[in-house]
């Protein structure tokens, strides 16, 4: 689906534009998987987030043993004992949830793993595809895999264009 939507909207560029620009595309995912380190950290990156993930379900396992347990035990036990139970449970159910989002929160080791491992192979990959597109005058590059501009030239930029008929 994505491929159609990023063909018509390359269509519909193309015909827009004028026939003099050039254009080219990439397969991100393709130029990634051909990268040996790439690979790697990928693989690494998974075998820590099934680490993580499992001691993660293990902790909520303990939780619900618990819950278990003090609904077996509820008829048996005093007001006070309810409360001092039902307490422990729930500081369990918080921990887990706060290494969840140690581990996989939007600034959690995860995320900072995937910044040590892939973003410089990443730049790389940019790097490289800025410079092929100087070498070979494209005007824009797109990426099949998100339907993304990866690369435009200054060339076409006509913000300040806009920006004066704005008055600014």
């Amino acid at each position: 689906m994505k491929k159609i939507t990023l063909l018509i909207a390359l269509i519909t560029f193309i015909l827009s534009s004028s026939f003099s620009q050039k254009i080219c595309h990439v397969d991100s995912k393709y130029i990634l998987e051909k990268i040996p380190a790439y690979v790697e950290a990928q693989a690494e990156i998974e075998e820590l987030a099934a680490t993580w993930q499992a001691e993660i379900e293990q902790m909520y396992q303990d939780v619900d043993a618990l819950y278990k347990t003090y609904q077996k035990e509820e008829v048996l036990l005093t007001e006070e004992m309810k409360i001092k139970k039902q307490d422990e449970i729930i500081e369990k159910e918080k921990e887990a949830k706060a290494l969840q989002q140690k581990y996989f929160g939007t600034e959690g080791e995860m995320y900072e793993k995937r910044q040590e491992l892939v973003k410089p192979i990443q730049d790389n990959v940019y790097n490289a595809l800025v410079e092929m597109a100087e070498e070979g005058a494209y005007d824009y590059i797109f990426d099949v895999v998100t339907g993304e501009i990866l690369y435009a030239s200054d060339k076409k930029d006509e913000s300040d264009s806009i920006l004066t008929k704005l008055g600014y």
